[in-house]
């Protein structure tokens, strides 16, 4: 094996690095450095990270002790194929120290180095919990329904739209994507919100997936740096009908599947689909809910007539046989009483009677 003299120790090496032996590299010159302290910013309330004049997000303690720490790594400008371990351990709430691993080819040599440091860490309240301790709102979004009361349902699922579509534009970065006040009572709910932009979409996303409409009014609220400042309220309204609804609408008896951009149901009285827009449905009264069916008695059926009992009176009435009705003489099925006679609502499976 064919050794080399170190220029600077005299020792035989097999192998010069950066023109030294190993030893005498790491004593002129590091793999890796790194600050012996370093400082980082936490705010105390969210978590967010304070780091080159801005918060960020999504970052949980020991995520932010390693990226301070490599945010001050230095590697060798000549090393190549680099591995990096940095092992963060709490002390206290406001220290860690860390190790950091380091393995590389430097000069075609494999070499490793380990070095420590310490994170202290500041905690203070960020920009975005600042507003919020602070009552801070730039629009206010109304929650409501159009001539009913919002049904706890309603409200849970308005209320995972909001949540969904302000993750996700914090995700985003959007450090205004927050609720510094909520108010829910018996006819909906109302958000004090650090983001018109936010309301907006959460308008927007809940139209979609559940119907209605919603109106925005900017009112002025100040001047500052010579601009006009708004405040702007969003008027957010769920359809008048639910799916489960039994209406009235054009001498039609329809049982509501759905209420968004386009109302979809079954028409009773025929069994045959219905679709209209909800523009076009001014006028429409609601007669019942499907929960509010009672079980009735099939007594006969023919090709287009079937035979039943009055849910009220029991006695025996007449209809006009809706199109795919299956059940027959005998057995039960759920049955609304309205103004234009007994209707009978479609069911997958009909019940026998005394089986």
């Amino acid at each position: 094996m064919n050794y080399t003299i170190c220029p600077r120790c005299g020792k035989d090496t097999e192998r010069l690095i950066d023109g030294l032996c190993q030893e005498c590299f790491f004593e002129s010159s590091d793999l890796v450095k790194v600050p012996l302290v370093l400082h980082t910013t936490i705010c105390s309330g969210c978590g967010a990270r304070f780091s080159r004049g801005r918060w960020t997000n999504d970052l949980n303690i020991d995520e932010i002790i390693v990226q301070t720490v490599e945010d001050e790594l230095l590697i060798h400008e000549k090393a190549d194929d680099i591995d990096i371990c940095i092992e963060p351990g709490q002390m206290t709430p406001h220290l860690y120290r860390v190790r950091v691993k380091v393995s590389a080819s430097l000069m075609g040599e494999e070499v490793s180095q380990e070095v420590g440091a310490e994170v202290r860490i500041t905690r203070m309240a960020c920009d975005m919990c600042s507003r919020v301790s602070g009552g801070y709102f730039e629009s206010i979004l109304q929650i409501r329904a159009t001539k009913r009361r919002l049904t706890d349902d309603e409200k849970k699922k308005c209320m995972s739209i909001v949540s969904s579509v302000l993750e996700r534009m914090r995700k985003r970065g959007d450090r205004m994507a927050f609720i510094s006040n909520s108010i829910d009572d018996r006819e909906g709910i109302d958000l004090y919100m650090g983001s018109a932009n936010a309301s907006r979409d959460i308008c927007r996303e809940t139209v979609a997936g559940l119907g209605g409409s919603f109106s925005e009014s900017p009112n002025l609220f100040t001047r500052k740096d010579g601009k006009d400042v708004y405040r702007v309220t969003f008027s957010l309204r769920l359809p008048e009908f639910m799916p489960g609804d039994i209406i009235e609408f054009g001498g039609k008896v329809v049982e509501v599947k759905k209420f968004g951009r386009n109302v979809t149901g079954t028409d009773l009285m025929t069994g045959s689909r219905f679709i209209s827009k909800p523009d076009d449905m001014q006028g429409a009264e609601l007669l019942a809910r499907r929960e509010d069916a009672v079980k009735t008695v099939v007594v006969a059926t023919e090709k287009d007539e079937l035979m039943l009992l009055d849910p009220e009176t029991f006695e025996t009435v007449t209809i006009k046989r809706p199109l795919l009705f299956t059940a027959e003489a005998g057995d039960e099925v759920p049955a609304i009483r309205t103004r234009n006679g007994v209707v009978v609502l479609p069911e997958g499976t009909a019940k026998k009677t005394g089986k």
